[in-house]
């Protein structure tokens, strides 16, 4: 797995965005390429914002108990698997908007460093390793970049 918190591997990330138009299209799924961008600022809006409510005790426990090991572990997700409500991004969204914010998040993240992140809490899985947010954070953009081939 790549390291996202590296300067290499955030800048060859970027230049993959930097591909993107606002019209194109996925080789799989019902997303556009603006409604991409905004779907994948949610896993950062989760991690610097308070802007989705976390989920209460037994939800949180089903997440950890489910979801956790196919978010943090390196094997890629499938195609067209199901997600999350809070990811589903169902309107027209400004591209070059989407686009700039994600760059944004991705800056920030790479300037914090892993070592900010290392034993932090995250929105729905409890506290997660350094590794832990890399897996997290660099398999869902490389997912939907690969979509989009780019």
């Amino acid at each position: 797995m790549k390291n996202i918190f590296e300067t290499k591997e955030t800048e060859a990330v970027i230049d993959r965005i930097n591909k993107l138009s606002p019209t194109t299209r996925p080789l799989w799924g019902k997303m556009s390429a603006d409604q991409m961008l905004a779907h994948c600022s949610v896993t950062y809006e989760m991690a610097f914002e308070d802007k989705h409510p976390k989920p209460n005790g037994l939800t949180k426990f089903m997440l950890k108990l489910f979801v956790k090991k196919t978010v943090v572990r390196d094997k890629p997700y499938r195609k067209n698997s199901r997600t999350a409500p809070q990811f589903l991004i169902t309107n027209a969204r400004n591209f070059v908007e989407e686009k700039a914010r994600l760059i944004d998040y991705l800056i920030k993240t790479q300037k914090l460093g892993e070592n900010h992140f290392d034993g932090m809490e995250s929105h729905s899985f409890g506290n997660l390793t350094k590794e832990e947010w890399n897996i997290m954070f660099y398999k869902h953009l490389d997912h939907h970049l690969s979509q989009f081939g780019v």
